[in-house]
C-alpha cells in the first residue's frame, strides 16, 4: 500500500525497515507514486492559495446553483424503483389530498447525507418537501428513537393512516446503524421497523409507498410480497437534494430510472463467515458465493435491477456480429481445460493487438410509454451453458445510458475487447479467453455470438 489512513506507517515503517523486513527501495518506490501525482497536479508549483482557479473557493462557490443542481440530479439518477404494483406511482398532484409521512426518516435532512459530507446547501426534508405538492401533509416519526426502532408508536401511526389519502413510509437505516467501523449484523430492517410498515400498509385506504434511506441492502422479502405495499423506493444516502429528488419521482416530475449496484441478499446469507472472500460457490461445503457473478442462491434483488415508469424493448441489430474470429492471435499459445475447451492466456496476448480484434456490439433501445426517461443499457455476457470451472454466471461487459422522449428509439454502440470482456478469470486465477460461444444479454434479450480461433 502506498497510502495509509492513521498511523501505523509512521509507528512501525522504521522498525520493519531495521527488520529487514521492508527495504528502503519499497518506500521510495510509495513516495515516488504519492508525490509525483501530487507534482502533476501542480501542488508543488507555488502558495496553493495563489491558484488561479482552485486556490481558495469561496463559500459562495460551494452552494452555487450550478453545484446545487449537480447535487439534484445525482440524487434523481441514483434513487432506484424496486416495486410498482399497478402504476401506483406517479401520484397525481392533488391540492385536496391528504399525505401522511410516516417513519424515523421522514423528517430528518442529515440522515440523507450519509457520512463524510460538510455543510449541506438548502437540506430539505422528505416530509416538508411534499408539503409542496398536495394540500395536506402530516408527519409522525412512527419509533421512539429513531432508526433503531426499540419501540413503535403503531396505534398513533394506524389513527393517522387511517385518516389520509395516501402514505408514505420513510424507513430505513442511518450512520447509527451502518458507518465506518460500526457493521451490521444482520440484514433485517432494525427494532420493529417491519412490524410499522405491515400494520401501517394494512390499515391505510391505498397501497402504501415504501421509501428505504440506506446503503447497504436490506431484506425486505415481506414488502415485495404484500399487496398492500404498492412501491418501494430505494433512495442510498442521496445527499442533501435527496428530499427534493424522491418528491419529484413520486409525483411524476422525473421519470426513475436508477440501477441497483449490489445484490440484496436474504437474511439468511449472514451465515456466510464474513472472512470467506472466495467468489465462487463451493457446494461441497454449502459455500453461496459472493457477488452477482457467482452467486446462484436466492436474491432479494439482483444487481441490475430497477425499473421505470416507461417500458424499454431491446433488440440486437443485424450488424451486430454472430461470430468472432480471433485468428489474428493465431500466434499466442492456446491451452486446453479439463472440459476439452481451447483457451488463451490474456498475458500472453499483447495490448495491441487486443485493440486490433476490438468488434461493435449495437443494441437498439425503445421507450415504449407516454413518459421521456434516462434509461441505462446494461449489456452483460453469460456461458450459454454452465460448467463446474467456476465461470461466472454473468458479468457485466459494458454499460451506457440514453435519454429518450416518449416513443423514441435510439442505437447504443459498444466496443467490446476481447482481452477485457470476454475473458474471465479461470480457477488458477489466470485471465483467459475461452473458445465456444456465449451470450450476451441485454434486458430479456440475448445474442449468440461464437468465439473462434
Amino acid at each position: 500500500m502506498d497510502v495509509n489512513c492513521g498511523s501505523f506507517l509512521s509507528q512501525y515503517t522504521n522498525s520493519a525497515v531495521m527488520q529487514n523486513r521492508v527495504s528502503v527501495d519499497q518506500i521510495d518506490r510509495a513516495l515516488h507514486n504519492l508525490f509525483s501525482t501530487r507534482m502533476r497536479l501542480g501542488l508543488f508549483d507555488r502558495n496553493p492559495k495563489d491558484l488561479l482557479l482552485y486556490g481558495i473557493i469561496p463559500p459562495n462557490e460551494v452552494c452555487s446553483q450550478e453545484h446545487q443542481n449537480l447535487a439534484l440530479e445525482a440524487a434523481r439518477k441514483g434513487i432506484v424503483l424496486l416495486k410498482n404494483d399497478h402504476k401506483l406511482l406517479p401520484l397525481s398532484k392533488n391540492k385536496s389530498m391528504s399525505l401522511a409521512v410516516i417513519g424515523p426518516n421522514g423528517n430528518n435532512a442529515n440522515v440523507l447525507q450519509g457520512s463524510y459530507f460538510g455543510p449541506a446547501c438548502n437540506p430539505v426534508e422528505i416530509f416538508k418537501v411534499m408539503q409542496s405538492y398536495v394540500g395536506y401533509v402530516s408527519f409522525l416519526e412512527g419509533c421512539v428513537d429513531g432508526v433503531n426502532c426499540t419501540s413503535a408508536t403503531i396505534d398513533e401511526a394506524l389513527n393517522i393512516a387511517q385518516n389520509s389519502d395516501q402514505v408514505v413510509l420513510v424507513m430505513g437505516l442511518s450512520q447509527s446503524q451502518e458507518r465506518e467501523e460500526v457493521d451490521r449484523v444482520h440484514l433485517e430492517l432494525p427494532g420493529e421497523q417491519e412490524l410499522l410498515i405491515t400494520n401501517v400498509a394494512k390499515a391505510s385506504k391505498k397501497p402504501v409507498i415504501l421509501v428505504l434511506v440506506c446503503g447497504g441492502p436490506v431484506d425486505i422479502t415481506f414488502a415485495k410480497s404484500d399487496r398492500n405495499i404498492g412501491s418501494i423506493l430505494w433512495a442510498g444516502y442521496p445527499g442533501e437534494a435527496g428530499g427534493l429528488a424522491l418528491a419529484e419521482i413520486i409525483f411524476g416530475e422525473h421519470n426513475p430510472g436508477g440501477k441497483l449496484p449490489i445484490t440484496w441478499y436474504p437474511k439468511d446469507y449472514i451465515k456466510v463467515a464474513m472472512t470467506d472472500m472466495n467468489m465462487r460457490a463451493d457446494t461441497s461445503r454449502e459455500y453461496p458465493g459472493r457477488t452477482y457473478r457467482f452467486y446462484e442462491g436466492p436474491t432479494v434483488f439482483n444487481f441490475g435491477d430497477g425499473l421505470s415508469y416507461s417500458t424499454y424493448a431491446y433488440e440486437f441489430t443485424s450488424t451486430t456480429p454472430t461470430m468472432v474470429n480471433l485468428t489474428q492471435l493465431s500466434t499466442v499459445k492456446t491451452s486446453m481445460g479439463f472440459d476439452s475447451v481451447n483457451y488463451m492466456s490474456v498475458d500472453d496476448i499483447e495490448g495491441e493487438t487486443c485493440e486490433k480484434a476490438k468488434f461493435s456490439v449495437t443494441v437498439g433501445v425503445q421507450n415504449s410509454l407516454e413518459m421521456d426517461g434516462t434509461h441505462p443499457v446494461l449489456l452483460f455476457m453469460k456461458p450459454t451453458e454452465r460448467k463446474d470451472d467456476g465461470y461466472p454466471v454473468k458479468q457485466l461487459v459494458g454499460f451506457q445510458t440514453v435519454n429518450l422522449k416518449a416513443g423514441e428509439r435510439e442505437e447504443v454502440v459498444f466496443e467490446l475487447n476481447p482481452c477485457h470482456h470476454l475473458s474471465t478469470a479461470n480457477k488458477d486465477g489466470l485471465m483467459v479467453i475461452e473458445e465456444g460461444t456465449k451470450d450476451l444479454v441485454v434486458g430479456n434479450t440475448e445474442h449468440i455470438v461464437n468465439i473462434a480461433f
